[in-house]
């Protein structure tokens, strides 16, 4: 199998199996263990994280909280409606903004919120997005609370009951358009059963941004253009990196986004500087040589996505499509509300 062909990234998957909705005890979702070296595979629940894990390992989360980034309002002059979608604050105070009808929503064009709260297309950024600004009695920071809605993946097809179902339970720095969703998993006793063993925790931060569910649309994948999503790591975690780098112990990403950060400013020893915040466009897929990740800790990800290819190159290719098969055949659930695999 060519791993640089898109085809090579598909599965089948029952539509039954996309779950649709979080489970009430988070830490009670299925977990497939997949063991790097010899490719063998077991099957638990979350709860027996910490069994999974030695003690000095560091495990590192994603901390970047959801905000209600999808506004529908009226196209001014119009009968339309129009849906925005923020994606990240510019240093003006505007916003770039993914847009629906984008053929309506030129510059100039206005949207009319509740609130009396109103936006402009101020012009167009990077892949057909849109600059907004907004107009209003008070900042659109103050409102959205009230103006937005918890921006849900496509194929969760009804609003949660409780907006804090599709956060992490330690989600604190906002600017996220979508959820670094295999921290749903963790409750207050899977971490305090981690404290127990020995097990080192620390944070860095990626705002995910809607391009994490497109599919890759390029027959060879390594003509993928990768999207853009800020992060950053500060200056305490990077000297705890470095201090596990140097004992040899094995640092373990809570997410694909953790794994996108780590690699990202990871030096070519596998050490990091402090305090780096930037954009990365980085793309992993089979072939990239890890400098930092050891383990992993991911949700099931989409057919042909940039997710998929990913872990693929971090479990070995062969691998992963037989543990997703095996998946597939026990009836896991899959995608965002799913269950959970950890390659170790």
């Amino acid at each position: 199998m060519n791993k640089c062909k898109l085809n090579s990234y598909d599965y089948q998957l029952p539509a039954e199996l996309i779950a649709q909705e979080p489970l009430k005890q988070r830490d009670q979702s299925r977990m497939l263990i997949l063991y790097r070296q010899t490719g063998h595979i077991e099957h638990t629940t979350f709860d027996h994280f910490p069994d999974y894990l030695e003690e000095g390992d560091l495990l590192v989360l994603n901390d970047t909280k959801v905000i209600p980034a999808r506004l529908i309002g009226q196209i001014a002059g119009k009968t339309a409606t129009a849906e925005l979608l923020l994606l990240n604050s510019l240093d003006n105070g505007n916003w770039v903004a993914m847009v629906k009808p984008g053929r309506k929503l030129k510059q100039g064009a206005k949207v009319i919120f509740e609130h009396g709260m109103e936006a402009v297309i101020e012009g167009y950024t990077r892949e057909g997005l849109r600059e907004i600004s907004f107009r209003g009695s008070r900042p659109i920071e103050e409102v959205l609370t009230h103006l937005g809605k918890v921006p849900l993946p496509p194929y969760i097809h009804q609003d949660v009951e409780d907006p804090d179902q599709y956060q992490t339970i330690y989600a604190r720095e906002e600017g996220s358009a979508a959820a670094p969703t295999a921290g749903f998993h963790f409750t207050d006793q899977v971490f305090e059963n981690l404290k127990k063993k020995g097990i080192e925790t620390t944070f860095v931060t990626l705002h995910i941004g809607p391009g994490t569910f497109q599919p890759v649309k390029t027959e060879d994948i390594r003509e993928h253009v990768m999207h853009s999503e800020y992060y950053r790591l500060d200056q305490q975690t990077a000297h705890r990196l470095n201090l596990a780098q140097k004992e040899n112990r094995r640092i373990i990403a809570v997410g694909t986004t953790v794994c996108r950060v780590l690699e990202t400013c990871a030096d070519e020893n596998g050490l990091f500087r402090g305090d780096q915040e930037s954009w990365s466009d980085l793309f992993i897929y089979p072939g990239f040589n890890f400098r930092a990740v050891g383990a992993l800790l991911t949700n099931f990800h989409l057919p042909q996505s940039t997710l998929l290819m990913l872990v693929s190159a971090l479990g070995g290719y062969d691998q992963i499509m037989a543990a997703y098969r095996q998946a597939v055949e026990m009836e896991y659930r899959f995608y965002s509300f799913g269950d959970c695999m950890l390659i170790i």
